[in-house]
């Protein structure tokens, strides 16, 4: 039995971050940081079953062309997909009655839909982005076993050579994306590459504000790595998390980034909703 201090249950039954209940929730779900942009995802449904709202998680199951739907709002950082992850999981995955796992698994998919910043030339503002691997440089996988199972650990090994990984930071890990869900997205202007998850936007991701970085020659070290014919494409901060846990919990994930800024030319595009409007419908139909 799960403890009730572990796996906290809310008085109305649903659980205690997200306030959803099991029976809320689909098993296809299209997640993203921003919970004002569910409602426009949500936009795109037949019809709508339910709406809930709590903290920075908004969620919204409806229909999609025949399809059961969950937009999800997961908020900013990988500390939110930690939870996020372990409670849509245990959704499907506990008996919230005896506080057991289910004798038969449940499996998700789970395509996240974000923003995020190019790292290299050909990764222009608009670009459509699939992270087929994910770096994560924020340390959530590591928390817990079995993270070197799903891990690339020769990647690994030669991203932290290369690049000269800095001492004090989190181990880097490396995950791949589930390849079902990479194909789907195959052809069509989508770009398929390697996506680094920092930890926070400003530092860890190389910019330098007011405070100097202790790695300043990070970034470029990044652009120029290469492994297997695969090169460092782009930033954000929650794909790594959401591509690892999924695979430590029997689920599929992937995440699809729009490019809103480019940090070789140093130019950003502010003006990108549209841009993700239009992304969303084509990300619905691959679920």
């Amino acid at each position: 039995m799960i403890a009730p201090s572990e796996l906290i249950i809310n008085e109305d039954g649903s659980v205690f971050h997200l306030h959803l209940r099991p029976e809320q929730v689909a098993d296809k779900l299209i997640v993203c940081g921003d919970p004002s942009r569910v409602d426009m995802i949500a936009s795109f449904f037949d019809s709508v079953e339910c709406e809930v709202s709590s903290r920075e998680f908004h969620t919204i199951t409806g229909s999609y062309k025949g399809k059961r739907v969950t937009a999800l709002s997961h908020g900013i950082g990988s500390d939110n997909i930690d939870i996020v992850m372990t409670e849509l999981d245990a959704l499907k995955n506990v008996d919230f009655r005896t506080r057991e796992t289910k004798p038969e698994h449940t499996s998700l998919e789970i395509v996240r839909v974000g923003t995020c910043g190019g790292l290299q030339a050909d990764c222009p503002e608009g670009t459509a982005l699939v992270s087929d691997i994910s770096i994560g440089f924020d340390g959530v996988l590591n928390w817990y076993a079995g993270r070197d199972s799903v891990s690339d650990l020769d990647f690994e090994r030669a991203l932290t050579s290369f690049i000269g990984y800095p001492k004090h930071a989190a181990d880097p890990y490396v995950v791949h994306a589930d390849d079902d869900l990479i194909s789907r997205f195959d052809g069509d202007g989508f770009l398929h590459g390697c996506t680094v998850s920092a930890v926070g936007f400003y530092g860890p991701q190389g910019r330098e504000v007011r405070l100097p970085l202790a790695s300043p020659l990070l970034n470029e070290r990044m652009m120029q790595f290469e492994y297997q014919g695969r090169r460092i494409t782009n930033y954000e901060m929650e794909s790594a998390a959401l591509t690892g846990m999924a695979r430590l919990l029997g689920h599929k994930a992937v995440t699809v980034c729009l490019v809103i800024a480019n940090r070789v030319a140093k130019r950003s595009n502010t003006g990108y909703k549209g841009g993700m409007r239009e992304l969303v419908p084509h990300v619905l139909d691959r679920l």
